[in-house]
């Protein structure tokens, strides 16, 4: 027995730590974009939209002409848009379709979608620019079923599950310092099509951790004491009506499970319903915004700050990508403040999920306050700053993707995860879409400066704050209903 159980807990981190890799290398890397937008734009990718203009203060011979490529960074722009709007928004189709089908299934169609987006970039040129756009979008649907799919590895450990969860998202929101690897090895003559190609060949990775160490359905949450998953020579240990143990001791019949009140688990609709999950949503929608459209301007907004220069430019895209990778340092600090907080002592009758949602304020509350300070420091035309903002940005991104999974999983049902977990993502992503019309504010009526909108987004973001003060509200009630019906 103890070695059954010290395998187990092998098998176990050793799925934590693959998966960790898995969401690090692979899940998130459409939200590189500025970097490898700077070997697009080098090759040549949309500069046929590219078009010479004369300056206005000269005539004649003296005429110099000016390359103004703003509908190229219109395309690159629309790209990202597209890519980073199916990743959050295709949570809703993949998490119906985890809930219905499984982990296995899942992950053999996000398998399959990730590895043909890797593929079309691979095969891209300047003259097939038009493969970006199902090429990213591929890459952002497969990426958001690996993370998916790894999020309930949280399950398999125990008081340390919003941490775990909180890890993930970390991973995926470093992983998109992959492309800043890609422009490096360009930079040093590995172009596009053997980096992708080798992404390409890493399914088999994935393939493997599908089949040997994830579930073929789900992992559930509590986890029974003996259960195993994934392909093994000796038989599964999972609980049943018929296990007995060898003393024969721990005997439980259908008669006994009668006996055991079953509780009441909210039905999909309650849960969408609910004032938790209306401003949870808004909570997730409005930084969310204030994330993509920060990510999908970078470039345009670094060759204003530098006046064009081209080291310059290199240099913060770089410096920005390398921030990236401290995400999943990030994130596990929102996942330990929940944990220590639901760590405490509970209350006289107060319930695991009350609790779980005591500890989550302080969670929330902290994910939007950064989120206003990167806001306000992003609204600074100031380039030295851009350092501090990179910071600020990264470690707002991973409390807040973190923060979203850990929530969702202890305010509504388990049996309901994916399903709420995609509504509420996807709902933001919808959102998200305004970042566009952001874009086009800024390249027409603004004329290329983005300060009103960015103070625009910064006022919006005050809107989250909202959401922890509902659910401290949420929780008090709770608390002053438990003392009523004590003292009745």
């Amino acid at each position: 027995m103890p070695g059954f159980v010290n395998s187990l807990m092998v098998k176990r981190c050793l799925t934590l730590v693959t998966g960790l890799l898995e969401c690090l290398c692979f899940s998130g890397v459409v939200f590189g974009w500025a970097s490898i937008v700077f070997v697009l734009k080098k090759e040549g990718y949309f500069s046929s939209l590219c078009a010479n203009t004369t300056d206005a203060n000269t005539t004649g011979v003296n005429a110099t002409q000016e390359l103004d490529c703003s509908g190229q960074d219109e395309q690159f722009s629309l790209v990202f848009t597209i890519a980073s709007f199916l990743f959050t928004f295709l949570t809703l189709p993949n998490g119906f379709l985890l809930d219905q089908f499984g982990t296995t299934v899942a992950r053999l169609f996000g398998i399959f979608l990730y590895t043909t987006g890797t593929l079309m970039v691979a095969f891209s040129t300047a003259a097939l620019s038009g493969l970006l756009f199902p090429a990213l979008s591929l890459l952002a649907a497969g990426g958001n079923l690996f993370l998916l799919t790894n999020i309930q590895v949280g399950n398999l450990f125990g008081s340390r599950r919003s941490t775990v969860i909180t890890f993930f998202n970390g991973a995926v929101n470093s992983s998109s310092a992959i492309f800043l690897v890609i422009k490096l090895l360009d930079e040093a003559g590995v172009f596009l099509l053997p980096s992708f190609l080798f992404l390409s060949a890493c399914s088999v990775i994935h393939l493997l951790r599908t089949f040997f160490l994830l579930p073929r359905d789900h992992i559930p949450y509590p986890l029974p004491d003996d259960y195993t998953y994934g392909i093994t020579c000796g038989k599964s240990k999972s609980l049943s009506l018929e296990h007995i143990t060898a003393n024969g001791t721990s005997q439980t019949t259908a008669e006994e499970v009668e006996d055991v009140p079953v509780k009441q688990e909210k039905s999909f609709r309650e849960c969408l319903m609910s004032r938790l999950f209306v401003w949870h949503t808004v909570w997730l929608s409005v930084m969310l915004l204030r994330h993509y459209l920060f990510m999908g301007t970078l470039n345009p907004m670094l060759l204003r700050l530098t006046a064009g220069e081209p080291s310059l430019v290199n240099q913060y895209t770089n410096a920005f990508a390398i921030t990236q990778l401290c995400g999943i340092l990030c994130a596990p600090w929102n996942g330990l403040i929940i944990d220590r907080l639901k760590g405490k002592p509970r209350a006289e009758g107060e319930s695991e999920q009350e609790a779980d949602l005591r500890a989550s304020v302080l969670s929330l509350f902290v994910t939007v306050l950064q989120c206003v300070l990167f806001s306000v420091c992003a609204c600074i035309p100031y380039l030295p700053l851009q350092y501090f903002t990179f910071v600020l940005q990264v470690i707002n991104r991973s409390f807040l993707f973190g923060g979203n999974a850990a929530f969702v999983s202890v305010a509504f049902p388990s049996c309901h995860f994916g399903k709420v977990y995609g509504v509420v993502v996807a709902l933001s992503a919808v959102f998200s879409l305004l970042q566009y019309a952001c874009f086009a504010l800024v390249n027409g009526p603004l004329d290329g400066d983005p300060l009103y909108v960015n103070i625009g987004l910064t006022l919006l973001s005050l809107l989250a704050f909202i959401h922890p003060l509902s659910v401290f509200l949420h929780c008090r009630s709770l608390a002053s209903q438990r003392a009523i019906n004590a003292s009745s």
